[in-house]
């Protein structure tokens, strides 16, 4: 059976970015977890003794504080510095940029309106940034009868698609008479999402690894799903079924922007040992 990587896969820059501080940040603790990926935090923890907490109050007693990836609210930040902790920030650039949109076009009299999944923490992160009103959504509809201002500011989660956040746009468009459009998706998640795609129409059966709370790794397993019905969504090795394989001639292989390099490689490892 042939076995093929995507074209593009795997840790994006900001999250080598975040595993490198924390690697040089030891015995550190990150205020949530640091990546969607509980093996690498484990990898973290033991190698390096960098703890994941996930509250302001587990934080009294930790001096060095690691901001995650996905960021943190603009409140909880506040309160860190207050501490004086050693703040080191591991929050994605393009996280931040979303951040600063918001909280700009806010004080200016803007309505924020973030493509998203409200309970995601870079998306809270992004909330705390308005000082008026802000609405989150997935879907045009989830916008009736909402009231909204006549000037609104567009932003996306970074790891959305863009063809659903077009969707809010063109929405916004009918309905308001300016709407200023920032596209915050991540250069990665795109190459990401299309290499999976192309992939995924050669292939008769796909593997996306990565944490199942991963915003960006669910996003490529649906893509896959949708144009290779035996796509599977892994976490590790220990997931890989023989029969999944039975019959196939084309296994493709794609991994969310959290997932390590040695967790994949054990992954293939293991399909090759199956098929």
């Amino acid at each position: 059976m042939k076995i093929q990587l995507a074209k593009n896969y795997g840790f994006c820059f900001g999250v080598k970015r975040a595993i490198k501080i924390a690697e040089n940040s030891k015995d550190g603790a990150t205020f949530g977890e640091l990546i969607h990926n509980s093996e690498e935090i484990k990898r973290l923890k033991d190698d390096f003794n960098v703890k994941t907490l996930k509250t302001i109050d587990e934080m009294k007693n930790e001096k060095k504080v690691i901001i995650r990836t996905h960021g943190i609210t603009k409140n909880d930040l506040e309160i860190l510095k207050t501490e004086n902790k050693n703040i080191i920030d591991a929050t994605c650039p393009f996280v931040t940029k979303p951040q600063n949109i918001v909280e700009k076009m806010s004080k200016d009299g803007y309505d924020i309106v973030i493509f998203g999944d409200f309970n995601h923490p870079e998306v809270k992160g992004v909330m705390s940034y308005a000082s008026g009103n802000v609405f989150v959504v997935l879907e045009p509809k989830e916008l009736d009868g909402v009231k909204i201002r006549n000037k609104v500011a567009v932003v996306s989660q970074t790891t959305k698609k863009i063809e659903e956040f077009a969707k809010i746009v063109s929405y916004l468009m009918t309905r308001t008479k300016e709407v200023r459009v920032f596209n915050t998706i991540c250069n990665a998640t795109l190459e990401n999402q299309e290499a999976v795609r192309e992939l995924a129409l050669k292939a008769d059966v796909m593997v996306i690894i990565g944490g199942k709370n991963s915003s960006n790794t669910k996003q490529l397993f649906l893509i896959s799903k949708q144009v290779c019905k035996d796509s599977y969504l892994i976490e590790n090795d220990s997931e890989v079924k023989k029969e999944w394989f039975d019959g196939k001639k084309f296994c493709g292989i794609s991994a969310g922007a959290s997932t390590p390099g040695w967790i994949i490689q054990k992954v293939v490892n293991k399909i090759k040992e199956l098929s």
